[in-house]
C-alpha cells in the first residue's frame, strides 16, 4: 500500500459521506468534506509521481474515484434541485462512453493504456470548482451572482464534450492499428 494509493482510498471512502451531507442538507460539511476529497485527488497524483509510488492499481483506482466522486456528488446534487439535469446528465454520459470503449477495446484483445489527457485533467477541475462553488454558495451562505454558476456550468459542459472527443479520437486511433 502507498501513499497515493492509501489517499485514493480515503477519498473512495469520502463519497458516501459527501452525498448523505448533501441529501441531508449540511451544505456546510458536504463542501468541505468534498474539497477534502479534491484535495487528496491532487496530492496523490504528486505524491506518486514525486515518491516514485506509481502502480497499475493506482491508476484504475485513481480513475474510479475520480469518477464516482463527481458522479455521485453531481447525482446527490441534482436530487436536491441544486445543479441542471441536463449538466448531470452530461457529465454521466460522458463518463459511461469513456468506459465503455476502454471495455469494448479490452473485450476485442486491443486493450487501451488508461492515461489521462490534459483536457480530462481540466474537465476534472472544472467539475471540482462547480460542485465545491454549488455546495458554497448554500453551505456558507455566499453571495454569488447567478450568471457565475451558469458560467462554471457552461465551462464544465463545454470541457465534457471536448475532452470525450478527444478520448473518442485517441480510441479511434488505438483501435484502427
Amino acid at each position: 500500500m502507498t501513499i497515493a494509493n492509501a489517499l485514493t482510498l480515503l477519498r473512495l471512502c469520502l463519497i458516501p459521506l459527501i452525498v448523505v451531507m448533501i441529501v441531508e442538507g449540511r451544505f456546510a460539511w458536504a463542501t468541505v468534506i468534498f474539497i477534502i476529497a479534491g484535495i487528496t485527488d491532487a496530492l496523490d497524483g504528486y505524491l506518486a509521481r514525486k515518491l516514485d509510488q506509481r502502480t497499475e492499481i493506482g491508476a484504475y483506482l485513481d480513475a474510479l474515484a475520480d469518477k464516482a466522486l463527481i458522479a455521485c456528488s453531481f447525482i446527490a446534487l441534482v436530487s436536491v434541485k441544486m445543479v441542471p439535469f441536463w449538466l448531470v446528465v452530461l457529465v454521466i454520459f460522458r463518463d459511461l462512453m469513456i468506459v465503455g470503449a476502454v471495455v469494448i477495446a479490452w473485450l476485442m484483445n486491443n486493450p487501451i493504456a488508461i492515461e489521462p489527457m490534459r483536457v480530462s485533467k481540466a474537465n476534472t477541475a472544472a467539475q471540482i470548482v462547480a460542485v465545491s462553488t454549488t455546495l458554497a454558495v448554500t453551505g456558507f451562505a455566499i453571495p454569488l451572482p447567478p450568471i457565475v454558476l451558469t458560467l462554471i456550468y457552461a465551462l464544465v459542459a463545454t470541457l465534457t464534450v471536448v475532452s470525450v472527443a478527444a478520448y473518442f479520437a485517441r480510441w479511434f486511433r488505438h483501435m484502427a492499428e
